[in-house]
């Protein structure tokens, strides 16, 4: 044992050595009175159950949880010190980590549990298993065999189950192509007849098949199941929705270098055996087959049994919605949840109608109502529409919680039904934008417009104007919550979550109003309207506020002056917007737009003029990453070395042609300069078509002026012929200097040898 450094040291090695000795001694006692009642009050588990050991683990609740034994001082702090060595990654090179993984691993051999179920070293275990190969992690599988159960329910250890059955799913995947014998990093002796993976994901499952129902609520448990159902479906594990399923808010990120490169081959849909979905239909089927209505609801309003719920309910509607119509093979869980649907549906004293409408205004309960709004066969989501959401639709819109699911029913509404909705809610459209529904508004705004209801967008964006103000600019700063002016001197950081969120998606709205060419007008005028400061305090708020001024100057307009009164108000604050988290996106986005043009343009010389301001403050926009980002996108080393070529680089971002100026000496950017775009192609061009460096605007917010486009690239072609002559006659005239010197050095090499011929004849 490493001797102690201070008085102190020796104090706290002492009191760890008796909690030890105490620990051992509880567990002598816990194995040798085995007929003393137990009742669980650990922090792993919060549901209450106790038990007596006489009786079965596995029986009516929570099992009898498994003690692992603790790692030794040394131990400990050998791992310890790995687990920093690997976060800071400071090795020569890759062999010589992989020869450090290889020593860990083997020292960590036949202690697998211990380090699972350890506070300080469980996070080395995943980091272990993200830098792990295959054979690895199958003798992990191995190792953890016959102790799932306890381990998915323990604080700690869940963790690596999670990230065990996340790093392996991609490996199901690869032996479906072919088995491959993965012998990388064992000895000879060692080698032994390796099991697949599907063969030990299926091993796994059979140890929790008989606790499905109570892990679905447990505190720890639930996460790792949910990972589980994920990898048997072969759905996505990356996505931004999947991983706010699978992980708690509060969880801590362990990650390490080089374990991204795992997760490639978790992003998309995954090839899984056909043992897989029928595991997954399983699970689905034991998990509720005890469950009788009230029961389900208890659970769908249980914040920890909510998300498995709703998680079970999609995968029964996905993976059953291929199967023939026998009552056998329908969906079993949605049927549960809603009996004798769709035709019960239209009763309102039906339990399945009592269930929707309990459940919509619950703050947890509706969230299941999504998922099956979404997910649900057309015939039940008619029913629902017909009988439960469509009459109701104005009132479901107001409130807080259920306006959620009354989006999800907008999202899957045809055009009739859509035009009777909005025709329902456009007299309460200035209720909504008081309780700020934006995000409700939002979604009407997109439907109409992808339905083709014009008139309805008319109506609706007459409510909202209404319910904004009376001035142009109130629209802009109402729903970007600009209007308080107390809030002037407030950080983003110092609003609320409600405010910060409500400040989101009214930008949100602003965004998807600029993408429609009705109210893409109001918008502008509203912009036109703001003082200077406040577009200032609209590009540094937040980053849903900068997005509306920028797809501002990224949409055509109508008014031939709005894209450079926007340029002009912001031109003094340069310096201030380039270094803001921001505001350096607004500044960016103003080398994309046009010199000339009829729809968007932003003059020449007020391009310089933004680039002259940046030039004179260059050493402080160096000093952070906001202004290192501005700098290089307006090339500013080459505005500062070599003017002309900025000029030129700056008029062929004005003719949307893809350029990639290098920045070195100036033959080098003359050879490795681009060819300019031939005439014919551009002529040919259809004036509706979006221009190469603009991919994220709408075709129709976007047209370039043909005869603009022509004349920069044939001014173009003529500076470059005149650049191209001038270097070719220098040339030539080097070339005949060189010559000229090469035959006088002949001659006098001729003269010097025959003199030297007749002195050595005399």
């Amino acid at each position: 044992m490493p001797k102690p450094r201070t008085r102190r040291g020796a104090g706290r090695e002492e009191k760890k050595r008796k909690r030890i000795e105490e620990a051992e001694q509880q567990h002598e006692t816990y194995e040798s009175e085995n007929k003393r009642q137990r009742t669980y009050e650990d922090n792993d588990n919060t549901d209450g159950f106790d038990y007596q050991d006489g009786q079965d683990p596995q029986q009516n609740g929570l099992g009898e949880k498994e003690f692992f034994g603790m790692l030794a001082e040394e131990e400990q702090e050998y791992f310890r010190r790995a687990d920093e060595l690997l976060e800071l990654n400071q090795f020569p090179s890759t062999e010589d980590r992989d020869i450090f993984l290889e020593n860990v691993w083997k020292e960590a051999e036949g202690k697998e549990l211990k380090l699972a179920s350890s506070q300080s070293c469980s996070r080395l275990m995943e980091r272990l298993i993200q830098l792990s190969n295959t054979a690895q992690k199958k003798r992990l599988f191995e190792a953890f065999g016959g102790h799932f159960l306890s381990l998915v329910q323990h604080r700690f250890a869940s963790h690596c189950c999670e990230a065990l059955f996340l790093r392996s799913a991609g490996v199901v995947s690869q032996e479906l192509s072919g088995y491959v014998l993965d012998t990388k990093g064992t000895d000879v002796d060692m080698q032994k007849p390796e099991a697949s993976m599907e063969n030990l994901f299926l091993a796994t499952l059979d140890e929790l098949e008989g606790a499905l129902s109570y892990l679905i609520t447990d505190r720890f448990a639930s996460h790792t199941l949910r990972v589980l159902l994920l990898v048997l479906a072969g759905r996505p594990l990356e996505d931004a929705s999947v991983r706010s399923l699978i992980k708690s808010k509060k969880k801590e990120k362990i990650s390490v270098a080089g374990g991204s490169a795992t997760d490639e081959a978790n992003q998309g849909l995954r090839a899984v055996p056909e043992s897989f979905s029928m595991a997954a239909k399983k699970i689905i089927q034991d998990s509720t087959a005890g469950m009788d209505a009230t029961a389900l609801r208890v659970l769908a309003r249980h914040p920890i049994g909510n998300p498995t719920l709703q998680l079970l309910l999609e995968l029964d509607l996905t993976l059953n919605k291929t199967e023939q119509k026998a009552e056998s093979e329908q969906p079993t869980l949605l049927f549960q949840l809603l009996p004798g649907a769709p035709k019960s549906l239209s009763d309102g004293s039906s339990e399945a109608s009592e269930f929707i409408n309990g459940m919509i205004y619950d703050q947890i309960g509706s969230r299941l109502i999504e998922t099956l709004i979404t997910h649900c066969p057309g015939k039940v989501f008619k029913a629902l529409n017909q009988n439960i959401f469509l009459p109701r639709i104005e009132g479901y819109v107001r409130n807080d919680v259920s306006c959620y699911a009354a989006i999800r029913v907008l999202n899957r509404l045809s055009k009739d039904d859509l035009v009777q909705a909005v025709e329902k809610i456009t007299p309460t459209v200035p209720q909504l934008v008081a309780k700020s529904r934006l995000n409700v508004l939002k979604t009407l705004f997109e439907r109409c417009n992808a339905r083709g209801a014009n008139d309805e967008i008319k109506k609706l964006n007459k409510g909202l104007k209404e319910g904004c103000g009376k001035t142009p600019a109130d629209l802009v700063i109402f729903l970007c919550g600009l209007k308080d002016e107390e809030k002037k001197k407030k950080d983003v950081q110092q609003l609320s979550k409600n405010e910060y969120a409500i400040q989101s998606h009214g930008a949100q709205l602003l965004t998807t109003l600029l993408s429609i060419p009705g109210p893409t007008k109001g918008v502008q005028e509203s912009l036109l309207a703001l003082e200077p400061q406040t577009l200032v305090r609209l590009a540094t708020t937040s980053m849903p506020t900068v997005t509306v001024l920028t797809t501002a100057l990224a949409t055509s307009s109508s008014n031939p002056a709005f894209h450079k009164s926007i340029a002009s108000a912001i031109l003094p604050h340069t310096h201030e917007l380039a270094i803001s988290q921001f505001g350096h996106n607004l500044i960016n986005a103003i080398v994309e737009v046009p010199s000339k043009g009829k729809e968007r343009s932003i003059p020449f010389h007020m391009k310089e003029a933004f680039m002259a301001r940046l030039g004179d403050h260059e050493a402080e926009l160096r000093d952070s990453w906001m202004g290192r980002s501005v700098w290089r996108n307006w090339k500013g080393d080459m505005w500062k070395t070599r003017r002309g070529d900025w000029k030129l680089w700056m008029r062929e971002v004005d003719a949307n042609v893809a350029s990639s100026l290098p920045q070195r000496g100036p033959k080098v950017a003359e050879r490795e300069k681009p060819p300019a775009k031939p005439v014919p192609e551009v002529v040919e061009e259809h004036p509706d078509q979006e221009p190469a460096a603009q991919e994220h605007i709408t075709e129709d917010n976007m047209k370039m002026v043909v005869d603009d486009v022509v004349e920069a690239a044939v001014n173009g072609e003529e500076e470059e012929s005149k650049k191209d002559k001038k270097v070719k006659t220098k040339k030539s005239k080097k070339d005949k200097k060189e010559k000229k010197e090469k035959k006088d050095k002949k001659k006098k090499d001729k003269s010097a040898e025959a003199k030297a011929d007749e002195e050595t004849e005399e």
